[in-house]
């Protein structure tokens, strides 16, 4: 791996996140906002690392004897591609040297999220657990995805699932669900305000979609590229959807800080009881 493709800073850490192995646990909690970190961390007894460098923020820390870092990937599948790819370095390349160690770490890796609801049983401050994702960004056909071949989605959509965590000891009830991961905010996610969206396939059409058992019930920016990510480099991931907003309705939250947090407390209060 010559210098372009492992980029290293003059500290010999990782070049976008600026860390070093020892500077990540094994348990790695993923949200998109940097603010949202201390939001994670305040909650560990011991906080061990600081460390930030463009949107990226990192905390490492302990709740008893469980070690956790906490990351923020900023928004969207390009920046989830970053983060994956340099936290597999992380615990899979000798950065000194160069090379794949002989025996891989698989990580475990928590997305807290925030997102919207497009079926109409999935209300305002309900926790999702995407079961599937469904990736209509393109990075699934950088790393040969399987691709997704209903209602006419773009030829480049994929399909990917989630690590099959337990999880009968989380604490607070949840959906599981069929999350769609958009290319972006607005048009990609049907929403017009000057420019009109060409989005023909309508939340109807998707939230009917089933597959598996599990219908489509909301869409975000980030869940498939992690997950299929981690499928192909050995990792263990699971995506959380805190529900904000009722795309059928039109509605919003008027308490969204206390959906974050309350899905923040479930998630961090499951992890610790993990083997």
């Amino acid at each position: 791996m010559n210098a372009s493709e492992l980029i290293l800073n003059p500290d010999g850490s990782i070049y976008h996140l600026s860390l070093l192995p020892g500077d990540i646990a094994n348990d790695i909690i993923f949200v998109g906002d940097q603010d949202r970190v201390p939001l994670v961390s305040k909650y560990f007894d011991q906080i061990e690392i600081k460390k930030n460098k463009r949107e990226f923020v990192t905390h490492t820390g302990r709740i008893g004897t469980k070690r956790i870092t906490v990351i923020s990937t900023g928004i969207g599948t390009d920046n989830i591609d970053i983060v994956m790819n340099e936290l597999d370095a992380l615990a899979n390349i000798n950065l000194e040297n160069r090379s794949i160690n002989p025996n891989p770490t698989s990580l475990n890796i928590f997305r807290i999220g925030t997102s919207g609801s497009i079926h109409p049983a999935i209300t305002i401050g309900s926790t999702v657990v995407s079961t599937l994702a469904i990736g209509l960004d393109t990075l699934g056909a950088y790393y040969n995805a399987e691709k997704m071949h209903h209602l006419h989605l773009p030829e480049w959509s994929y399909i990917t699932k989630r690590h099959d965590f337990a999880l009968s000891t989380f604490g607070s009830h949840f959906s599981e669900g069929i999350t769609v991961t958009c290319p972006g905010f607005y048009a990609p996610q049907g929403r017009s305000l000057r420019l009109p969206s060409s989005n023909k396939i309508s939340f109807e059409q998707l939230h009917s979609l089933e597959k598996d058992g599990y219908h489509i019930t909301n869409m975000e920016m980030e869940t498939a590229g992690i997950y299929i990510l981690a499928s192909f480099m050995g990792h263990k991931a699971i995506s959380f959807n805190a529900i904000l907003a009722e795309r059928l309705t039109g509605n919003f939250s008027t308490e969204s800080d206390q959906v974050v947090n309350n899905l923040i407390k479930d998630t961090l209060e499951w992890i610790v009881r993990l083997p």
